[in-house]
C-alpha cells in the first residue's frame, strides 16, 4: 500500500461538565516508508492520540485522509468520514484491518497459537496471504528456529519480535506502536526498535512510535513530534497539542504544529 495519510485539525475531547481534556493532533502527514518518533509526559494522552489514528476512536471534528501516491494502485479514503457512515462500526474494522497494524506494549500474541499462526492471523484477517513475505519477516527478525513455539515458550524479546512481525504481515500502510519496548531491557529495545524500523521501511510501511524511551529513539533516525499540555495551569479544560521537535529534541515556536 502506497500511500500518504493526512492530519488536519483532528480534535477529540472527553470529559463532563467540570473538567475536560481535549487533544489537537494538528496538521501534518506522513507517507509510505517514514518514521515518526511520539513523545510526551504522562497525561498528554499518547495512547489517546494513537486511538485516533488507529480507528479505535471518533474525532469530534478534522479530516484524517489516505491518498495513494502518484503513479500507484489504491482508492482515497477519507477515515474521519466512517464514523458518521449508517455501517460505521464495519468500515472502521475494516479499516484497521486492511491499512494499519498494531504492536502493543505486552505484544498481545495468542497464547493457543504458534509463532507462525500468530503472524500469519493478521494476513487471514486482511484477506491477504502471502507465505513468502511471512518467511522472509520470520527470518529478518530472527524467528525461524522458533516458528513453531507458541508464546509460552518464548522471551519477552522474542514476543515482541513476533508482535512487529504480525503488525507487518499483511503489508499494512502504517503501524502504529505503542511502547514497543517498554517491558524490553535497554539492549533488547534497541535491537527490537531497530528490526521494527528497518523492517517497515523495507515494506513501505509508515510507521509511528509511541515512546518514553528517548534514549533508544535518539538512537534511530526519525521524525519526531510531541504532545504537551498548551492550557493555562490549574485550567480544568485541559488542552495537549502536539508540537513538532527540532533535531535536538526540544521544542519551539517555528517548530509549532498547526492548530
Amino acid at each position: 500500500m502506497a500511500y500518504s495519510l493526512a492530519i488536519d485539525d483532528l480534535t477529540v475531547t472527553l470529559g463532563d461538565a467540570e473538567r475536560r481534556f481535549t487533544l489537537q493532533a494538528g496538521q501534518w502527514s506522513i507517507a509510505a516508508g517514514e518514521v515518526i518518533g511520539l513523545t510526551g509526559p504522562s497525561g498528554t494522552g499518547k495512547t489517546l492520540l494513537l486511538e485516533l489514528l488507529g480507528m479505535l476512536r471518533a474525532p469530534d471534528r478534522g479530516s484524517y485522509i489516505a491518498t495513494p501516491l502518484a503513479g500507484t494502485a489504491g482508492t482515497r479514503q477519507e477515515f474521519h468520514s466512517f464514523w458518521q457512515d449508517a455501517n460505521a462500526m464495519a468500515l472502521c474494522a475494516g479499516a484497521r484491518a486492511g491499512f494499519f497494524g498494531f504492536v502493543p506494549q505486552a505484544g498481545g500474541l495468542l497464547p493457543f497459537l504458534t509463532v507462525t499462526e500468530n503472524v500469519e492471523i493478521t494476513q487471514r484477517i486482511a484477506q491477504r496471504p502471502d507465505e513468502s513475505w511471512l518467511k522472509a519477516l520470520l527470518g529478518e527478525l530472527g524467528l525461524s528456529q522458533i516458528a513453531h513455539l507458541r508464546p509460552g515458550a518464548l522471551s519477552i524479546g522474542q514476543r515482541q519480535r513476533v508482535a512487529i512481525a504480525r503488525a507487518l504481515a499483511h503489508r499494512p500502510f502504517c503501524v502504529i506502536a505503542d511502547e514497543p519496548t517498554a517491558a524490553l531491557d535497554p539492549e533488547n529495545a534497541q535491537v527490537a526498535m531497530g528490526l521494527l524500523i528497518e523492517a517497515a521501511r523495507a515494506g513501505g510501511t509508515a510507521t509511528l512510535l509511541s515512546s518514553h524511551d528517548y534514549p533508544t529513539l535518539e538512537k534511530f533516525e526519525m521524525r519526531r513530534m510531541r504532545l504537551q499540555i498548551t492550557s493555562a495551569p490549574h485550567d480544568p479544560d485541559v488542552v495537549s497539542t502536539l508540537v513538532a521537535m527540532n533535531t535536538q529534541g526540544a521544542t519551539s515556536p517555528s517548530d509549532r504544529v498547526d492548530v
